[in-house]
């Protein structure tokens, strides 16, 4: 259960607390538990969206947006913001990039590629609210959570030291890659046809986003990591808005 534990403690605003500082082995294992915790985000999406059956669409979609953040605590959008900065400011330029997110400042550009995505997400959740698709609703926070398992799975972590150096090195990965199928075979039991098609469309996000960290960065790093997160939500709750 420790592994869930740290994986909560670290993906939600949920109050969980530790009994001391976790080992790096346990660090490692937690990452396996990523996608329980976006199933767990998107379980009680789904509730939130059933208790508000009723409610005009657009202050449903607001509410349903409201949720999300709060219950990651606006942790991976922290990461595209500081992401979105580093990645224009940077100028192509490695170095100069990882020091621009390590900035906690936020630029213009941050600024408006977070409007962008909650934007997009809050027009498509008004989509998928309208059309009635609640049980969907789990497939992005659990695709999101499971992508970030597969990222470290196949990703190198640039930065030494820290969080995210203990998750890429004690990651079981024999079991991670079971991990990652059980969560695609949920996905598409659940979703369907529908799900399949969001499955790709994450999955394409997912390889041109990582094509762009390992070209600048020679990997990924928390940032880029959660920006990555973000984005694949948007794409999968697009997918479906547009698919359905």
């Amino acid at each position: 259960m420790l592994p869930l534990w740290i994986a909560l403690q670290f993906l939600s605003s949920l109050p969980v607390s530790l009994p001391g500082m976790p080992e790096p082995r346990e660090v490692g294992r937690s990452l396996l538990c990523y996608p329980l915790v976006g199933l767990l985000f998107g379980l009680l999406l789904w509730l939130a969206s059933h208790l508000l059956q009723g409610a005009p669409a657009p202050l449903h979609a607001a509410l349903l947006l409201t949720l999300w953040v709060l219950l990651s605590g606006a942790l991976h959008l922290d990461g595209l913001a500081d992401s979105a900065d580093a990645w224009l400011g940077g100028f192509g330029d490695r170095e100069r990039t990882l020091k621009i997110m390590k900035d906690p400042r936020s630029g213009p550009i941050a600024v408006v590629t977070l409007v962008l995505v909650l934007l997009l997400k809050f027009c498509a959740l008004w989509v998928l609210v309208e059309r009635g698709a609640g049980a969907l609703l789990v497939l992005a926070p659990v695709i999101g959570r499971a992508a970030l398992l597969g990222l470290f799975l196949r990703t190198p972590y640039v930065r030494p030291g820290g969080l995210g150096q203990a998750l890429a090195e004690h990651l079981p990965r024999r079991m991670a890659r079971w991990v990652l199928l059980g969560s695609l075979l949920f996905c598409l039991l659940l979703g369907g046809w529908s799900a399949l098609w969001a499955v790709l469309l994450a999955f394409a996000v997912f390889c041109w986003l990582r094509r762009l960290m390992c070209q600048r960065l020679g990997g990924t790093t928390g940032d880029t990591a959660g920006a990555m997160l973000e984005l694949l939500e948007l794409a999968v709750v697009l997918g479906l808005a547009l698919g359905m």
